[in-house]
């Protein structure tokens, strides 16, 4: 009996153990990554006189109360910074799992449905984890109070700081940063203004999806109506577009995602409005004015030159602010002076595939003008380009720096972040155990997706079939050889050894292309004699 007992014991046990979570794995080989969100990217927290603090962004529960009683703002021209309205408030960013917890999922507390509309790395941070990096080893976050200029001396400070620690931490290691969208003009000026620290502990940046020129008809909109960071119905839920209006227009961060005034667009992005005038006769005229991006500013001026918001009982003017826009204009300057030192490698991906607003147009035909201060209850119509429903591409692409590659990706501006492409090509470019079907040079993916291989044996002769199918991927169909996008191309191949007594033959399917994917089948037989 006591050997049953003992035998039980023993089989619990080993079941306890095949049932015991795994350990991650790690890879103590890679190089250190830092992740740098763009606007919004970040948890912040309201913390009062006493230490006691609170998260404001994100949060669903009394978000737009709390928002507008915490996070309202007002710039002081004096130092550059965007200070909260309620004098006893001050706005920290956690810092909790080295950074990480900030940039993961910003409103922790969210249940599950409606959980991915607060997701901004964490897609990013599972698939980087289950590549062998680790938390606190190689893997770090940089999260900001995104309302700041991206040249915030205590932002550039903080930022120094968080690369000697990872460059520390990583046991000497130097540094991948991997930006997003707004992240990637915070890394560019720290980069302009402090080249030589960048250089000790930088080895490669890569910047996905960011604005280097600008997002106009974003911002355009943006500055006149406010934004939505969330769709659908959890916007219900969240804060509301005016309330997000009455804090952009004091953030230096939104007017230095304006259209670089010195970039020589292509597609020129302009403010339209439908206007009715009256000739010397009195009659009236339905005329569409156009405004280019330096022009747009008396727009601005006029239509918000009366808007206000009621704090704690007080009426503050919130006007489109020429203080913000002058130290903006020298952060735009500062940004075009960037250059990669030396030793660091720059890599840009950028999405594309979507329609995204370049030209604002607001009132119509039939519904004119007459008055610029209606334009903040006016809803914007856009004149699209390619891009990722945010970014153009003619911006993102626009880097101005020296670039070991550039590739665009179909996706969105911030789903990007968790493109099954978008983490081949980080893989690849993180020597995180590089994939021998990724292709960077020609900028293009294989997924293999199927793989069957037989073998028999058949009146004296070994018979061997193989069939294996293969996804390509490309943002650009001029990367894969040019087909009839009706009918597949069907390619044969044989290969015959007399004195082997073997042959083998094999044909070859290439399918046209759909939703930026290639299918590629391959059935092979071969037939050899037995001995």
């Amino acid at each position: 009996m006591a050997v049953l007992l003992e035998e039980i014991v023993q089989s619990v046990e080993i079941w306890l153990k095949l049932i015991k979570k795994p350990q991650p794995y790690v890879d103590p080989n890679l190089d250190p990554v830092l992740l740098v969100p763009g606007i919004a990217g970040s948890i912040l927290e309201a913390v009062d006189d006493n230490g006691r603090g609170e998260r404001i962004w994100v949060r669903i529960i009394g978000a737009d109360y709390k928002f507008r009683t915490k996070l309202w703002s007002w710039f002081d021209p004096s130092t550059g910074q965007t200070v909260s309205l309620d004098p006893k408030t001050h706005i920290v960013v956690p810092e909790e799992r080295y950074g990480l917890y900030a940039i993961d999922v910003l409103d922790p507390e969210m249940e599950i449905i409606g959980r991915e509309s607060v997701y901004y790395f964490h897609d990013m941070i599972v698939e980087m984890t289950k590549w062998g990096f680790q938390e606190g080893k190689t893997l770090f976050g940089f999260g900001y109070d995104f309302r700041q200029s991206n040249r915030f001396q205590e932002t550039l400070e903080r930022f120094a700081a968080r690369l000697e620690s990872v460059y520390t931490a990583s046991g000497g290691k130097k540094i991948n940063i991997i930006s997003h969208s707004m992240g990637g003009l915070l890394v560019k000026c720290f980069m302009s203004l402090h080249s030589d620290i960048f250089e000790k502990y930088v080895q490669n940046w890569i910047a996905i999806a960011a604005p280097f020129q600008g997002a106009p008809g974003y911002i355009a909109s943006t500055l006149l109506n406010g934004m939505s960071f969330v769709e659908g119905w959890e916007q219900n839920f969240f804060i509301s577009k005016w309330s997000m209006h009455q804090l952009l227009i004091e953030c230096p961060s939104i007017y230095e995602l304006m259209a670089c005034p010195d970039f020589q667009w292509e597609h020129k992005p302009v403010l339209e409005i439908w206007k009715e005038k009256k000739d010397k006769d009195g009659n009236s005229n339905i005329v569409l004015e156009s405004y280019s991006p330096e022009e747009s500013i008396s727009v601005f001026k006029e239509a918000l030159s009366n808007n206000t918001v009621n704090y704690d009982g007080l009426d503050i003017p919130l006007p489109f602010n020429l203080k913000i826009l002058q130290w903006a204009c020298e952060t735009q300057k500062i940004l075009s002076q960037a250059k990669v030192p030396p030793q660091v490698k720059f890599y840009n991906i950028f999405g594309m595939n979507l329609e995204t607003p370049h030209t604002v147009c607001y009132g119509s035909v039939e519904e004119p003008v007459t008055d610029l201060e209606q334009l903040k209850f006016i809803k914007a119509q856009y004149i699209c380009i390619d891009g990722d429903g945010t970014v153009p591409v003619e911006s993102a692409m626009a880097d101005g720096l020296n670039a070991e590659a550039r590739i665009g990706v179909p996706g969105e501006h911030r789903g990007i972040l968790c493109e099954p492409h978008v983490f081949r090509i980080l893989k690849h470019w993180l020597k995180a155990d590089p994939d021998p079907y990724y292709n960077p040079l020609n900028d293009y993916v294989i997924l293999p997706t199927a793989f069957e291989m037989e073998s028999h044996k058949e009146k004296g002769l070994q018979v061997t079939s193989l069939k294996e199918e293969w996804e390509i991927l490309s943002g650009d169909e001029d990367n894969i050889v040019a087909i009839n996008n009706e009918k597949p191309l069907v390619s044969s191949i044989a290969v015959s050894d007399e004195s082997a007594l073997m042959e083998a033959r094999a044909t070859v399917t290439l399918h046209p292309q759909s939703e930026g994917k290639r299918h590629v089948e391959l059935n092979a037989i071969s037939v050899s004699a037995t001995v």
